[in-house]
């Protein structure tokens, strides 16, 4: 009997994967989720790699998007074709474009050997040319998504260059003041020393230099980026 899977997946621990798992199960209540966490020291995923070994032809696999499938574009698209060789459907709900049903529907069409060595050729050919269209579709949601996360950066520095030259306080939230005194200083160093801001320090070492509990961090970063993010409009 086939099933429906739901993968989720978030690069570093301290993220939420909450977001990811409420849009897929919004898609299909009745999926069955397979959700994982891993950091740049540890690049196993040992979730996927079980969902991708036990997955056979009529099931299907729904992610959030592209980039929870693999890590790079190249890996993606040997997955993508792995998977849909296997009979299983990819569904990516930020990337609708890409779903296998598109793809399998079109090779159906031209997929049978007719004996005739002209159509022979003709339908190989159109294949290719399916094959082909897909990679490149395949590659470039995978740009699309790392774009996004570059475009968020990029306001980021760019509402901060914009609340210097307005001689803005840094680390103020739109329309609020910051009322308790060790905030501001906390937030400014979270600027100047985090890598989503101004300076190269990961989260973690961030977190420990700034000397916040976890949830005060990122309730501090958060505010940091909204407000950055609003600046740069």
């Amino acid at each position: 009997m086939s099933k429906i899977y739901g993968y989720a997946r978030i690069s570093r621990k301290e993220q939420s994967i909450d977001r990811q798992i409420r849009n897929i199960i919004a898609a299909c209540p009745d999926v069955h989720m397979v959700q994982e966490a891993y950091t740049g020291r540890t690049m196993q995923r040992p979730e996927w790699d079980k969902l991708f070994s036990k997955v056979s032809n009529g099931d299907t696999i729904i992610f959030d998007s592209v980039s929870r499938m693999s890590r790079s574009a190249d890996e993606g698209v040997t997955t993508y074709f792995q998977l849909m060789d296997r009979g299983v459907s990819l569904v990516f709900l930020k990337e609708p474009y890409i779903n296998t049903a598109t793809y399998m529907e079109a090779s159906q069409q031209s997929i049978q050997s007719t004996g005739n060595d002209i159509a022979d050729i003709y339908i190989d050919a159109t294949n290719k040319v399916i094959k082909l269209l897909a990679e490149k579709q395949i590659i470039k949601a995978f740009e699309q998504a790392e774009k996004e996360v570059s475009d968020l950066r990029q306001r980021t520095k760019e509402g901060i260059e914009t609340a210097r030259l307005n001689g803005k306080q840094i680390g103020q939230q739109v329309g609020r003041k910051l009322n308790v005194k060790k905030k501001a200083p906390a937030m400014d160093k979270i600027r100047q020393y985090s890598r989503d801001f101004e300076g190269n320090l990961s989260d973690v070492d961030t977190m420990k230099l700034v000397g916040l509990s976890r949830n005060t961090y990122y309730k501090y970063k958060k505010e940091l980026l909204a407000y950055y993010v609003q600046m740069s409009r």
